[in-house]
């Protein structure tokens, strides 16, 4: 079982090509797992990496370690999958990836109400303020906003979501409502960078008529939570999706602007590599998502 070990470790920092994020994934200092490698290197008495000040390459020997024990690891996970699906108790250890606000606000919690109600599962999640490679970066699960990318990859839908445009009463009051996409041009807009999309246009969409408006105003972030605190103390008019804001329309401290036209798909999905039967843990826990998501803020 070392030799288990010592593959799964060599895999990890294959796949990172990085002793210092192989180390931050496994919770331990980089010179530990340099000298786990060093004793694998030892053990097998050929050398697997070439090491340098910035980056880890394999040797032949080391692509041929890697490519055969990747095939051993995933058998040896398959027969897991088999023997805990038998019992249909979710156990292990699931690697998540989400956006910084909706992880904070939604993803988070149910992941707590997650290991509170299966014990035998931990959960690493991992926010970020832009998608990741699943594959490249080593994780089981993303969430993701809008069309699913590539129709090659698994997805489920978790939460229907749209996008409005929306300012505070107060805004409206002092400034009046825009009646078409173009009058957004002559109102203050709080625009939110992210991602590589384009900085300040919003495409909107009415039937089969379509138009894309360049806006602008004295405040931008990169931060959500930012934007929608500013429209809220009537700085602007922003763009933001419905989980984040439907609690305010309820209030009445935010009000929607352009209802007839409609911005584009901000659907939330889970996506995830794994083909064909899903393991327990990660079927277990996209179940548990979809159901958590659906609820209620206050029922929570």
């Amino acid at each position: 079982m070392d030799g288990f070990s010592d593959l799964k470790l060599f895999a990890l920092v294959a796949r990172h090509r990085n002793l210092a994020a192989a180390a931050r994934e496994l919770g331990v200092t980089p010179p530990a797992v340099s000298k786990r490698l060093a004793q694998l290197e030892r053990r097998l008495g050929v050398r697997l990496m070439n090491r340098t000040t910035r980056r880890l390459s394999l040797t032949p020997e080391g692509e041929l370690y890697l490519s055969s024990g990747s095939r051993l690891l995933g058998e040896l996970l398959e027969l897991e999958h088999l023997v805990t699906r038998s019992r249909g108790e979710p156990t292990g250890l699931l690697r998540v990836n989400a956006s910084f606000g909706f992880g904070r606000a939604r993803i988070a919690p149910a992941v707590s109400d997650f290991v509170a109600r299966y014990p035998a599962m931990k959960i690493l999640l991992h926010l970020t303020d832009r998608p990741i490679s699943l594959q490249e970066e080593g994780f089981d699960l993303g969430i993701r906003f809008g069309e699913v990318p590539d129709a090659r990859i698994n997805a489920r839908l978790l939460l229907k979501n749209r996008r409005f445009v929306c300012a505070s009463p107060d805004y409206v009051a002092r400034h009046g409502k825009p009646c078409a996409p173009q009058d957004l041009t002559r109102h203050a807009c709080v625009v939110l960078r992210e991602n590589e999309s384009a900085y300040g246009t919003w495409h909107f969409s009415r039937g089969k008529r379509t138009e894309m408006v360049k806006v602008d105003g004295a405040l931008s972030s990169n931060d959500g939570s930012i934007v929608l605190h500013w429209a809220l103390k009537g700085r602007g008019i922003a763009v933001r999706s419905q989980w984040e804001i439907e609690e305010h329309f309820d209030r009445g401290e935010l009000v929607p602007l352009l209802t007839d036209w409609e911005l584009p798909n901000a659907n939330v999905h889970a996506i995830y590599l794994e083909r064909n039967q899903l393991s327990v843990k990660l079927r277990t826990f996209v179940d548990h998502l979809g159901g958590y998501l659906s609820k209620p803020s206050g029922t929570k």
